[in-house]
Parts: structure tokens; sequence; C-alpha cells
């Protein structure tokens, strides 16, 4: 078992630092941005997900007939996708609604 992990750490030890620095940025872009514009990078976040939902899409498109996990999960991430896309849209709309005068 020990092997398979060690051979699998060798063969993909570029994508692993890479995957390993990106959540060290990440972190530390998150933490800087203040509390008042969290929100709105959030939302806007989430709307740019459209791209999992094409990928998905591609995935159920290149999917045999009869191979069900692909076909299952491609059709999971599209419904999830077009939640995290919509949900988006409707923060920023919300956002955007509390900016607007008062009748």
């Amino acid at each position: 078992m020990w092997q398979d992990f060690a051979q699998f750490f060798l063969d993909y030890r570029d994508f692993i630092y890479v995957i390993i620095l990106s959540i060290f940025l990440g972190i530390e872009v998150i933490s800087n941005v203040p509390a008042v514009l969290h929100t709105p990078l959030m939302s806007g976040a989430n709307a740019i997900h459209g791209v999992v939902i094409i990928g998905a899409i591609i995935v159920m498109g290149h999917a045999a007939p009869d191979d069900y996990l692909s076909l299952i999960l491609g059709f999971l991430a599209v419904i999830l996708g077009t939640l995290n896309v919509v949900g988006g849209f409707v923060v920023t709309n919300r956002m955007l609604a509390m900016f607007k005068r008062k009748k």
C-alpha cells in the first residue's frame, strides 16, 4: 500500500506541489479580503462555476451509454453547478438591492 502511495506521489509530484501552493495562496488571498468585499467576491466566484457545468456536460457527452457512474456523476455535477451559479446570482441580486433607494 505504501509503495502505491509513494509511486503515485512520485508520478504526480508536480501536480501535488501546484495544488498545495494554490491552497496556501488561496488562504492568503481570502484572509486579506475585507469583510465588506467578501460577499461580492464569493457570489462572483459562484457565478464562475459555469465552467463546472460545461465540463460536466462534456463528460456526459463522451461517456459510454452503459457507463452509469460517469453519467450519474456528470448529472450531479450539472445539478450542483447550476445551483451554485443560480445561488451566486441570487446573492448578488440581493446585495445590489440593498443599495437601491427606497420609495
